[in-house]
């Protein structure tokens, strides 16, 4: 075994394997992978190998495509059989609710250039012979998808990457995993010890105690997965002896199962509920090739289910019942990106559909570590999508909901209720009071919507307008006639200072950093390049300190990078301060009148203009009010202390009964925000597209000086532009808004895609937020846009189409 190495890739299944392939494809064939036991042993052995490129995530949807094209192009490379079955998929749908999920999931497939093929229930029939079709009102194909034999395939990379120079050490453990002084690693095993640059955690069950290593408490936790193997079933033989090719892999989703063909019988995998977590410590230390004992009694409502869809499941015999260890997260989605806190310590884990991702993970996770960037957007899988918060016993309950959670009908409103609410902002409970009906962003709970005065306090998911669009109307016309006010305690915020604070932050962000203190401007930092990667509005304190607030969810995510850019002079300080600090919002025509009563500070244009801040009493709370906001209106934010919250709230809401002061939520903030152009993180700004594609020339300076991502930017414009952000009209809409990731057509070629969508209050238009073909991108253009199945026509109207000169927000 090696004693030195670039890369140290721990855990030998199929995603570990992946990784190593794809870093010795990338040419770092200095690279070592250790497995405690056989590869495969752990999860990969005993899994179905099923290949579904179904995900409702863009990131998690170019990841799995990846995968399948890959595993094609691997067996033509090494010449050999890596056990690819493209047999197809069918997903049935027995209710509107599931088509109008297939509907808008090929349009997320369409814009990554899936192919998705819609059935009647009497091609279902002609397809896949078995099945009994009653009941179904339509279905969807994948052409490209089906089922590999995960050892088989893992083997095959492993000889590619030998091939390529890797190595490959089994029956090693590793005992031990040490940064060292110059911020190498020392990885410590019972056979001795390697020396590497990186290394890259894939270590499937054994994750957490990975983690435990250096430090990280990592979100995942196996949830037990059991599938049903048959015996040979004739009318399956008798299509063999016939030369039929092997049914596709069938999929109820209704009924929460699926099943394929193995060795002339079926195999059947079933997700249901009360499914326990497993290994909520760890394997013991030879687990090996491990299963659980069976549990039918919990498999009997979906055995029942694919009987009735399936009846030759029920006419043969069980040959065998798999209960094994799947990876879970509290998301569904796996954890793939640098680990927070820790320098080139990389994660591959929590993957509960392994097979499918352990091509595409390797590949953007190889990108990463080698170039210093993925090429896709990875915010559906960064390991910062979690907190500290994620404590074993929320795990537990997260995850087995998830497990739950794979084959329900994938609501874009949805918000599942298990280990709720956990973070909650001192108004909460004034919130509910008053109607607030809750999501969740990083364990806070925030108030969606608010349901009218007698009415239930009950969601209503639905890919189409729902119970929450009327009432969210009403919160977007009180804020734009009266005063509404919004809990955004949510909100990731910190204090940097220190006598190298300006020079740091002016290198972090495209935007001039604020000169005085008391002033506000909105900035951005770019990736290495060019593309947006985090937005983040900075306030001045004094000549050293600045206070910086971003999105909730973003929190770990930008905090680690802020930390990791830091000089290690100590000349630049990080505090984190969301947990001492609470955000509400004022905004609406009658705010300055408000906000008068509440203080005796002078709230006029010329005392108090657009994008300043100052500290006041808010009551008796001394508070940092800012005059900005989300929504376009006049209006400011209070940043207050978190234990003084319900005495701002409280003064707030005395102050404006006579006002017409109401709350709003987050949908109606996203209605307004919509028509107001502006952007948000992971939708209209992302990696993959420049911050000039974005439409952040105001807030990009090239000239100002060097920056994260400057000259990429600069190189990125002279190549020229694929993507121009539009706002877009949506004409003949009935009940169905754009949800985002929407293709958009002209002449029958897909030529972009909406990154958000909804219905703008204000200005009564069915509104869409989008990245188009750049010579398409002028004001009154007519393209097309895919809602639902149904094309729509579109128009590309004029940036900030409500009070496209700012004359309310700065009134």
């Amino acid at each position: 075994m090696k004693s030195h190495a670039r890369a140290v890739v721990i855990g030998g299944g199929v995603v570990g394997v992946g990784t190593l392939y794809h870093l010795a494809k990338k040419g770092w064939n200095d690279c070592v992978l250790i497995e405690r036991k056989e590869l495969t042993s752990g999860s990969t052995w005993h899994a179905a190998g099923l290949l579904p490129l179904f995900n409702m995530s863009y990131s998690v949807g170019q990841i799995h495509k990846y995968s399948v094209q890959f595993y094609k192009d691997l067996g033509i490379e090494l010449g050999q059989d890596v056990g690819l079955r493209p047999v197809s998929n069918i997903r049935l749908a027995m209710n509107r609710d599931r088509m109008d999920e297939y509907y808008q999931y090929a349009g997320v497939a369409s814009t990554i250039g899936i192919d998705v093929t819609f059935l009647t229930p009497e091609q279902v029939k002609e397809i896949w012979p078995l099945c009994n079709t009653d009941g179904l009102v339509g279905a969807i194909q994948h052409t490209e998808d089906g089922y590999i034999q995960p050892a088989d395939l893992t083997q095959a990379m492993a000889t590619g990457a030998r091939q390529m120079g890797a190595e490959i050490n089994r029956f090693t453990t590793v005992t031990a995993i040490e940064q060292m002084a110059g911020g190498e690693w020392l990885v410590k095993t019972d056979q001795g010890d390697i020396t590497c640059e990186h290394v890259i955690s894939a270590t499937g069950n054994f994750a957490r105690q990975t983690g435990k290593m250096v430090g990280l408490e990592l979100p995942v936790i196996p949830v037990e997965h059991q599938y049903i193997v048959t015996e040979p079933h004739p009318a399956i033989q008798a299509r063999h002896a016939k030369g039929l090719p092997e049914m596709g892999v069938l999929r109820e989703s209704d009924g929460s199962w699926y099943m394929r063909e193995e060795n002339g019988g079926l195999i059947l995998g079933p997700y249901e509920k009360g499914a326990p977590c497993c290994y909520v410590d760890g394997p013991s230390s030879d687990s090996e090739y491990e299963l659980f004992q069976e549990d039918l009694d919990r498999l009997e409502p979906h055995i029942e289910a694919a009987i009735n869809r399936v009846p030759a499941f029920g006419e043969v015999g069980v040959k065998q019942v798999f209960n094994g260890a799947i990876c879970y997260t509290p998301d569904g989605s796996p954890i793939i990106g640098p680990a927070p806190g820790l320098k080139n310590f990389w994660l591959n884990e929590g993957h509960s559909f392994g097979i499918t991702a352990a091509g595409g993970a390797g590949w953007q996770l190889a990108e990463w570590i080698v170039e210093g960037e993925p090429t896709i957007d990875m915010l559906g899988v960064i390991p910062h999508r979690f907190g500290p918060y994620a404590s074993k016993a929320f795990l537990r309950a997260k995850n087995e909901e998830a497990y739950a959670s794979v084959f329900v009908t994938h609501f874009p409103d949805e918000e599942r209720e298990a280990a709720r609410p956990l973070r909650t902002a001192p108004c909460y409970q004034r919130m509910k009071d008053l109607g607030a009906v809750f999501g969740q962003k990083f364990g806070w709970e925030r108030p969606n919507w608010f349901a009218p005065e007698g009415a239930p306090q009950e969601d209503d998911w639905s890919f189409r307008r729902s119970k929450w669009f009327a009432p969210t109307g009403e919160e977007c016309k009180n804020v734009q006639e009266n005063v509404g006010i919004l809990d955004m305690t949510a909100f990731a915020k910190c204090r940097i200072s220190g006598p190298g604070a300006e020079a740091f932050l002016d290198r972090l962000v495209a935007n001039r950093i604020p000169k005085k203190p008391g002033r506000v401007n909105l900035c951005h930092a770019l990736n290495r390049r060019g593309g947006v990667r985090s937005e983040f509005t900075i306030i001045r304190n004094s000549d050293n300190s600045f206070y910086l607030v971003s999105a909730g969810a973003m929190e770990s995510f930008d905090h680690d990078y802020i930390q990791k850019q830091m000089p290690a002079d100590g000349s630049v300080r990080y505090d984190h301060l969301t947990t001492q600090i609470g955000v509400l919002v004022i905004a609406g025509p009658k705010s300055r009148q408000l906000m008068a009563r509440v203080s005796d500070a002078d709230f006029s244009n010329e005392a108090f203009p657009w994008l300043s801040a100052r500290r006041l009493d808010i009551g008796m709370a001394d508070s940092l009010v800012a005059r900005v906001n989300f929504v376009g209106e006049l209006g400011w934010e209070i940043h207050h202390p978190m234990e003084m919250q319900n005495h701002v709230f409280d003064s707030l809401m005395a102050a404006g009964a006579d006002l017409g002061l109401k709350p709003f939520g987050i949908r109606a903030m996203d209605s307004m925000r919509l028509e107001k152009s502006y952007r948000l993180i992971g939708t209209e700004l992302s990696i993959e597209y420049s911050a000039y594609e974005s439409g952040l020339h105001r807030f990009v300076h090239p000239n100002k000086g060097d920056f994260i991502g400057r000259d990429q930017l600069l190189q990125w414009k002279d190549r020229g532009f694929e993507n121009q952000f539009v706002t877009l009209q949506v004409h003949d809409v009935t009940d169905a808004d754009a949800l985002g990731n929407n293709p958009i057509y002209l002449n029958g070629e897909t030529i972009g895609r909406a990154t958000g969508g909804g219905y703008g209050f204000r200005i009564d238009k069915s509104l869409a937020m989008a990245m188009v073909r750049p010579d398409l991108a002028e004001q009154g253009r007519q393209l097309e846009m895919d809602i639902l199945g149904t094309r729509h026509r579109v128009t590309v109207l004029p940036e900030s189409p409500y009070d496209p000169d700012n004359e309310r927000l700065r009134a």
